[in-house]
């Protein structure tokens, strides 16, 4: 824990201050900067800060890659990366068939030939960062409206990162908002294009108890998986090639059979997602009241419907495979946010911190002029939103319903957006953006399923055809183009007129053909408006509706980054302390022991899981399928270099207290000396509430032990030129 100074405001102030932070966790997502100040020795590191991060020189971070979204790191000097399953199932469920079903059996290339381009997948290591507040600030002006602000903002961002780019040819750049409407980072990486699959396990082992066990404890998923980054032969970042050479990184990661122990120090480096720990109960109370609720409502029906369709037919489920994961995944960890936010009664937590802030403001004349209304104007905004957010919430997952709606929306904005300067476009058409965007169409539409396509797009529909309110708010399109004269009918004459407009579009429409698709991203805004498609005309007829969607919310983020700036500020006055940033996608380092926790009354979870527990589980069926090949060794074999000295078995899941969110899947879990000992994966089902507040007592990480992931590649994958390449003999 930093050192607190407190500033003496009075008996009852120094009381508040007292209070709070008997409550408040220590803080773990470290960002770069912090690195430098840690005492590491005194923490139980046995490395020094240098080699975990040197911006002179090589150390650690340069061996940790964000990976599409996740972290992961390099293991060998030919590129080769460990990642989780989870992470790489995408490259996994593209290539796979009902004729190569490498979901079912595993993927694995036995020389470098063999590995297959790993599409929409790329590599990001970090080179270097520095403060761009300034720059990005300098743009705006007391005069502008709210809107105008964000979007300078946002502007200036896309010039700062263009012209990084120019300078720095082949890498990216990425401007990061750490503190919000107050500090921005820009982050400079080298940027690999050419990712292949090397080795992935049986589904049955990287999703073992799929999503009963999902977020939960014990566990014993091996979820890992194998890739390598490419370079050009004369080392430019290029796309996939079969003249591409595997990629030498700075640095790589070195695995340690003997593992780890339990309390031994373990200390992460990663990218995690966002975090919401700086943010007001007003935040916290949407959360849990408004946008929470209708996310698992949602995600739940439609987990239902695509459940169904997918055991049908084994293509179908292939295909919509990875949309059911993302659900399954975001609807549980959702279920656990709710929980705990119900059982820490948070919200209620935050406004008593809020109300004793509020009282320091108003005991100073200067800074209840500076900061008097500011809480007040925060939930002003987020009563405004309340008000609008079953129509925001219908309107923002309306075109997320329906591939083909989806793509012709894309395809009437990109001809707009792409007529416009390059810093001015919505970032996904700019030109450092626009051909990944296209390639994730080209992937996103090798997984459509037209029946699944008319099932959830006609649900949309059905919910944007209610009133909502007390002043109902409509889509004019879905009204005008699709509802017609039913618009005031009953729920009978609304459904005809929607399953009408179903029936008539998918058979014409060619949105669903590649070729076709592509072709319309190269024609002019005047043209695409004249195709007859239906989904083009709907999406026509919808832009106007989106574009006020978007200012309204480039609104109210305008007046929010004013707000919290100014929250961040007297906040810190107040507490006397620096704060750490909430997590934002950039990388971090976070620290802790190996130990279990008890999330019960007479309950204790030892913080490994082994073989035998595999075993125990089987049941012969999903989720709980071991493979035989995998019992018959555990019955014949001894675990032998890769056994955790105490249990007598191979150890395949262990928890740690460090401080992880989304994003932090992937990410290497190392000793006290810097050596790879296990891959993040998870946290416990108390555990999801690190988004918005951790604790010692119940915030648990889960992560694959590496002696499980090296005795799998040993015994079972048939691998062992992997463990040679990792210098494991």
């Amino acid at each position: 824990m930093k050192r607190i100074r407190i500033i003496r405001y009075g008996l009852s102030f120094f009381l508040c201050f007292v209070f709070i932070f008997s409550l408040q966790a220590e803080e773990g997502m470290l960002p770069l900067s912090e690195i430098p100040r840690l005492d590491l020795k005194s923490l139980g590191f046995k490395i020094d800060a240098n080699e975990l991060y040197n911006p002179n020189g090589v150390s650690l971070i340069d061996g940790i890659i964000n990976l599409r979204g996740c972290t992961a790191s390099f293991v060998s000097p030919d590129g080769l990366i460990l990642t989780n399953y989870h992470c790489a199932f995408r490259a996994v469920q593209t290539v796979t068939t009902k004729e190569n079903d490498y979901m079912r059996d595993g993927f694995i290339a036995r020389d470098r030939s063999q590995e297959l381009p790993a599409k929409g997948y790329t590599v990001r290591v970090i080179e270097f960062y520095r403060d761009v507040s300034k720059d990005v600030l300098g743009v705006v002006k007391k005069e502008m409206t709210y809107a105008q602000r964000t979007r300078a903002i946002e502007k200036q961002i896309k010039k700062i990162e263009v012209n990084t780019e120019k300078m720095y040819p082949g890498r990216r750049a990425e401007v990061a908002e750490m503190f919000i409407g107050k500090t921005y980072v820009l982050f400079v990486y080298t940027y690999l294009k050419d990712v292949r699959l090397v080795y992935a396990p049986p589904r049955s082992i990287g999703e073992y108890g799929g999503e009963i066990d999902n977020w939960m404890w014990p566990r014993h998923t091996g979820d890992f998986a194998f890739m390598r980054a490419y370079s050009a032969p004369d080392g430019s970042f290029t796309d996939y090639s079969p003249n591409n050479v595997p990629y030498h990184p700075k640095k790589y990661l070195q695995a340690a059979p003997e593992g780890v122990k339990e309390e031994d120090l373990v200390f992460i480096l990663g990218y995690p997602g966002r975090t919401a720990r700086h943010r007001t109960s007003y935040f916290i109370s949407f959360e849990e009241q408004v946008r929470m609720p209708c996310l698992v409502e949602l995600y739940g029906w439609m987990i239902n419907v695509l459940e169904k369709l997918s055991e049908k037919d084994r293509t179908v489920e292939i295909k919509l495979s990875p949309k059911l994961n993302g659900l399954w995944n975001s609807m549980k960890r959702s279920q656990g946010q709710l929980q705990g936010l119900k059982n820490l009664e948070l919200a209620k937590k935050r406004k008593e911190k809020e109300n004793a802030l509020q009282a320091f403001i108003q005991a100073d004349p200067q800074r209840q002029a500076k900061y008097g209304r500011v809480l007040e104007r925060i939930a002003e905004l987020f009563n405004e939103k309340r008000k609008d957010a079953e129509y925001d919430f219908i309107l923002g997952y309306l075109l997320r319903s329906s591939t083909m709606l989806g793509n012709a929306y894309k395809v009437v904005e990109a001809s707009i957006e792409r007529k416009k300067k390059d810093t001015e476009r919505e970032s996904a058409y700019m030109n450092r953006n626009f051909d990944r965007t296209l390639k994730r169409i080209e992937i996103n539409l090798g997984n459509y399923c037209e029946e699944a396509d008319k099932i959830l797009f006609k649900e949309l529909l059905m919910r944007a055809a209610k009133p909502k309110g007390d002043k109902p708010q409509r889509i004019p399109a879905v009204d005008n183009i699709i509802l017609k004269d039913s618009v005031k009918g009953n729920h009978a004459a609304k459904e005809k007129a929607i399953d009408a407009f179903i029936n008539s579009a998918y058979t014409p429409s060619r949105l669903n053909d590649k070729d076709f698709l592509m072709g319309l991203f190269e024609k002019p805004n005047k043209e695409i408006k004249m195709i007859k498609d239906p989904f083009i005309q709907l999406a026509v007829a919808l832009y106007p509706t989106y574009q006020e969607q978007k200012e309204k919310q480039k609104r109210q983020k305008g007046i929010l980054d004013e707000l919290m700036s100014q929250l961040i500020n007297v906040k810190k006055e107040f507490m006397g302390i620096e704060f750490i940033p909430d997590a934002n996608g950039t990388l971090r380092l976070t620290y802790g022991r190996i130990r279990g926790y008890s999330p019960a009354d007479a309950v204790y979870y030892r913080p490994f899981t082994t073989l035998a527990g595999v075993i125990q589980k089987n049941t012969g069926k999903h989720p709980f399928n071991a493979p035989k090949k995998l019992i018959h060794l555990y019955e014949t074999t001894k675990p032998g270099l890769f056994a955790h000295p105490e249990l007598k078995d191979v150890p395949v899941a262990m928890l740690y207290n460090t401080d992880t969110t989304g994003g932090s899947s992937g990410s290497p879990v190392l000793n006290a000396n810097g050596r790879l000992v296990g891959l993040n994966f998870d946290r416990v089902f108390e555990g999801t509430i690190n988004d918005y507040a951790w604790d010692e007592a119940y915030s648990r990480s889960i992560g694959v032990d590496i002696r499980y992931i090296l005795w799998f590649l040993d015994k079972f994958g048939g691998a062992r030129h992997l463990l040679k390449e990792m210098n494991v003999q």
